[in-house]
């Protein structure tokens, strides 16, 4: 079994930064890709981005490509999204994933969720 715990959530004003992480404990990752959804108040959950485990290929939506990078540290077992010109439209509860490829994240078929955290942006 894998647990996935995110930090690093928080408040930041428009235009500014924050750099989430996502650590994994019960097990190592193996292979698994690891991914961020997030989940806006009276929206659905959104995939943003995800990251292959070796030779990092990544995926992300179009809302956030640009502005958001994911990466990953193997030998920590963690996983992170750098977030940089925030708007107040990214403010939403974000979540970590696993699953077996980064295609998985792109139609919400992944393996295993964090509990979330939360992210808000002020104009």
């Amino acid at each position: 079994q894998v647990q996935l715990v995110e930090s690093g959530g928080g408040w930041v004003q428009a235009g500014g930064s924050l750099r989430l992480s996502c650590a994994s404990s019960g097990r190592t990752l193996g292979n698994l890709a690891m991914g961020w959804f997030r989940q806006a108040p009276g929206k659905e959950r959104e995939f943003i981005a995800a990251i292959s485990w070796s030779s990092p290929f990544t995926r992300y939506s179009d809302s956030v490509k640009g502005r958001f990078t994911i990466s990953r540290d193997n030998a920590k077992n963690t996983v992170y999204l750098q977030m940089n010109s925030l708007n107040p439209e990214d403010t939403a509860i974000y979540y970590c994933a696993a699953a077996p490829n980064t295609f998985a994240f792109t139609t919400g078929k992944v393996d295993y969720w964090g509990q979330g955290t939360q992210v808000a942006v002020s104009a």
